[in-house]
């Protein structure tokens, strides 16, 4: 097992100090002028008071003109890496009007907040509600490898959310990450109400455990968190911005202290939305480019940690089923496909990468009676994930726990492709031998599909698409398969997440692990509990 991320509430209650100690106190009201001209140095106030109202001819407790209100204050802090997670960070939040001067201070613990960098803003307008949103991202660089790092994000006219987080390790060394999909919120939204007005209503598909998971994930304390695909179901949301906003309001107090390194899934389609429905998501996450036209900037993208390879994809593109707010399927015409064996060969020539990592949400194997895995996957991404021997695929979808047995080509003469398992122990895996699919979609939705799992060895998958039905998505057609690739089910708990230690090993050419553990997350409690643990391992690559 690994050693722990070393960032917790004292580290952030010094950065908070540190930011706050020069800092004079801002009204609670300030007028829009005094927000815009905040002075910029350390130590004067961030905002001067309003102007002072004409005297009152009546009580001195009536207000004859209406206070004005200040900056909107930074809501939604979270992190995520760089293009080198080693030396760079993002830190990001959201504000519900333009501001001033967005930026983040950073520094050690030891030596204080004695940098800062200005952050980019970046808009989209809503196309169900025509409201703007804008998202302020401060890129970070030039920090050392496996440090902790305090700092305090900002704009004109409000005091810093301050937080830390730690820098990615360089070069073979252990750490932890961990990994679910499929989250929602526990929030209420507002909802159109009969005869006008609004009504309070619980957002859709939304539970407790959506909460109780965030409390999962701090306890384990990972360097990163890989977020597996359909991250609140905004799409499907009477008020697509206040279930984003409540998104990363419950995230925030895990996001501000480590990466949250999302997929995009069929949820985060939004109509309206940009060119193929992304922009919501494309626009509230800073993340590593893919050399790509902008149109498809951060859909799909890779980026290292220690010698593990992070290959994160968009599978609507090649996923048959129609499950977003707009069907689009096919839609980078290959260019993902090109781009994953570009990134596949580079990872596996590299002597210093030992392990592929890929993270998305569809799925290429599952044995619930639920979405079902997808003809498109296993055609597309398969035959890649065989050919360059990827070690582990976490996703999301099914609302549920599985994992496969160790997989490598398809069965002979399988209509369906079905995945062909090379192994049966599910304790000890070597995965230079076959690829080991998570179906980690246990985050926290009250749509649970645990108790939807077909009795024995069955499974289905969807093998193409018909006409648009009553409900408005094109038909899906199913094909049954006999599936000896199923290893492990909960067929208990609706919740849970994976922990990930990744054990380097000690010398070339010598064996290095993986070590997991799935945690389940209780009901009505919310107590995380280790359900099963097991090793994946294989040989270094210096040899």
């Amino acid at each position: 097992m690994t050693d722990r991320m070393p960032v917790d509430r004292r580290t952030a209650l010094i950065a908070a100090g540190t930011a706050g100690a020069a800092v004079v106190a801002a009204p609670v009201l300030a007028s829009p002028a005094a927000a815009a001209e905040a002075p910029a140095a350390a130590g004067q106030a961030l905002a001067a008071p309003a102007a002072q109202a004409p005297a009152a001819t009546g009580s001195p407790l009536l207000l004859t003109t209406p206070g004005a209100l200040g900056a909107p204050p930074v809501d939604g802090l979270h992190l995520t890496f760089g293009a080198d997670p080693s030396r760079e960070m993002y830190a990001s939040w959201t504000t519900t009007a333009p501001v001033q001067r967005p930026r983040v201070r950073f520094g050690t613990v030891e030596g204080g907040h004695g940098d800062t960098v200005q952050a980019e803003t970046r808009t989209y307008t809503d196309g169900a509600s025509g409201r703007e949103v804008y998202v302020h991202h401060a890129h970070i660089g030039d920090l050392r490898p496996d440090s902790t790092y305090i700092y305090s994000a900002l704009h004109d006219g409000v005091l810093p959310d301050s937080a830390a987080f730690r820098t990615a390790p360089s070069g073979r060394r252990p750490f932890t990450f961990t990994s679910f999909g499929d989250q929602a919120t526990p929030g209420t939204t507002w909802s159109p109400a009969t005869g006008g007005g609004f009504s309070s209503v619980a957002a859709t598909i939304a539970s407790p455990a959506a909460a109780d998971v965030v409390g999962g994930i701090e306890q384990v304390a990972p360097l990163f968190h890989l977020l597996n695909g359909d991250l609140c179901y905004a799409n499907i949301n009477p008020d697509r911005l206040r279930t984003w906003d409540s998104f990363f309001q419950n995230n925030t107090r895990s996001a501000r202290f480590r990466p949250w390194m999302p997929a995009a899934g069929n949820h985060e389609n939004e109509k309206g939305n940009g060119p193929l429905g992304f922009s919501s998501f494309q626009t509230r996450f800073a993340l590593p480019s893919n050399g790509e036209d902008p149109e498809f900037a951060g859909l799909w993208y890779a980026f290292t940690v220690g010698s593990v390879r992070f290959v994160v994809l968009q599978n609507d593109d090649v996923a048959l089923q129609d499950g977003g707010d707009t069907y689009v399927s096919g839609y980078s015409a290959g260019r993902q496909c090109a781009w994953l064996e570009r990134t596949l060969k580079a990872a596996r020539a590299n002597k210093g990468i030992d392990w592929i990592v890929v993270c998305m949400h569809q799925v290429m194997i599952s044995s619930s009676d639920a979405n079902g895995a997808d003809i498109g996957i296993r055609e597309q991404w398969g035959p890649l994930f065989d050919k360059y021997e990827v070690d582990l695929v976490v996703c999301g979808h099914e609302h549920d726990y599985e994992r496969s047995h160790p997989i490598r080509g398809v069965v002979s003469g399988s209509q369906t492709l079905t995945p062909n398992p090379v192994a049966t122990d599910t304790s000890q895996i070597d995965t230079s031998k076959g690829t080991v699919h998570m179906v980690l979609g246990g985050g926290g939705t009250s749509s649970p599909t645990n108790q939807k799992f077909f009795a024995g060895s069955k499974a289905k998958v969807l093998m193409g698409v018909g006409a648009v039905g009553s409900n408005g998505k094109k038909t899906p057609t199913y094909v049954f398969e006999d599936a000896p690739w199923i290893g492990v089910r909960d067929e208990e708990h609706p919740y849970g997440f994976a922990a990930f230690d990744v054990d380097p090993g000690t010398h070339a050419g010598g064996l290095t692990r993986i070590h997991v553990t799935y945690y389940t997350v209780g009901q009505p409690d919310g107590k995380i509990a280790p359900l099963e643990t097991f090793t994946l391992s294989r040989k270094r690559s210096d040899c």
